[in-house]
């Protein structure tokens, strides 16, 4: 069974940078995809970026210009670094993995971002 354990989450001020960790307990190589995904109080849960196994990138429009979505094989982890965060960022980050082969998908447990205006 494949454990994604995301770090780095917290309480940041508009403005603020955040850096959410999410890593893997084997290689990362045999996802297809991975990526984070967000969910505030009362609403689904959105993509917010993910990047394919050869580093091809998509962020939700929202987030344009603002996140990086990074991952490092060698570490098995993926990374998102978020600047110029707003208060509506606010959400339940979840990291998610695709292995295409088996057609599987897995989540994390999920990490607190909280921005204050």
């Amino acid at each position: 069974q494949v454990q994604l354990v995301e770090s780095g989450g917290g309480l940041v001020q508009a403005g603020g940078t955040l850096r959410l960790s999410c890593a893997a307990s084997r290689s990362i190589f045999r996802f297809n995809t991975m990526g984070w995904y967000r969910q505030a109080p009362g609403k689904q849960r959105d993509l917010v970026a993910d990047i394919t196994n050869g580093g091809r990138t998509n962020y939700a429009d929202s987030v344009k210009g603002r996140f990086t979505i990074s991952r490092d094989n060698a570490k098995n982890t993926v990374y998102l670094q978020m600047d110029s965060l707003k208060p509506e960022d606010t959400a339940v980050y979840y990291c998610n993995a695709f292995e295409g082969g088996i057609l599987a998908y897995y989540w994390g447990q999920g990490t607190q971002v909280t921005v204050s205006s």
